[in-house]
């Protein structure tokens, strides 16, 4: 991936193309080759146990790693259309404020594997994992198929 030119640019982004991310409040912390990390507040994620709703929880998840590898493509050239397939989410804690998912990509040959495809075929897979943090414990962990077509 090439650098990005500000974080405020990626959240500009997200906000404009995925605007459930602005309804979320989702913040673009870190969004660099070695991965994605996304803020979203309690506030606007609550369920009626005064905890994050696990829809929220799987969104941010789904998003920083579609963010990850989105980013990733266009540094690549590629102006894929990007989707998720499917996605699976672990529930470990309740999540009571501010949260954070991070995910950390693919490794190199792996994204270069993909691209490979992607540019043989047309199309590619790729299965990315998230990890969503409280406090800076472990409260989920996300794992999504997305595909690339172009």
């Amino acid at each position: 991936m090439r650098p990005v030119s500000s974080l405020a640019e990626v959240e500009a982004y997200l906000h404009k193309h995925i605007p459930l991310s602005a309804g979320m409040g989702v913040r673009v912390v870190a969004c660099d080759v070695a991965g994605v990390t996304l803020r979203a507040p309690l506030a606007p994620n609550i369920n009626h146990h005064a905890t994050v709703f696990g829809g929220s929880t799987s969104a941010v998840g789904i998003l920083a790693a579609w963010t990850w590898l989105n980013f990733s493509l266009r540094g690549a050239g590629h102006t894929s259309r990007l989707v998720i397939q499917r996605n699976t989410v672990n529930y470990l804690a309740p999540i009571k404020g501010e949260f954070e998912a991070r995910c950390t990509g693919l490794p190199a040959a792996q994204f270069e594997e993909f691209l490979r495809t992607l540019d043989r075929y047309g199309k590619a897979r790729a299965t990315l994992s998230a990890v969503l943090t409280y406090k800076g414990e472990k409260a989920a962990t996300f794992t999504g198929d997305y595909v690339a077509a172009r």
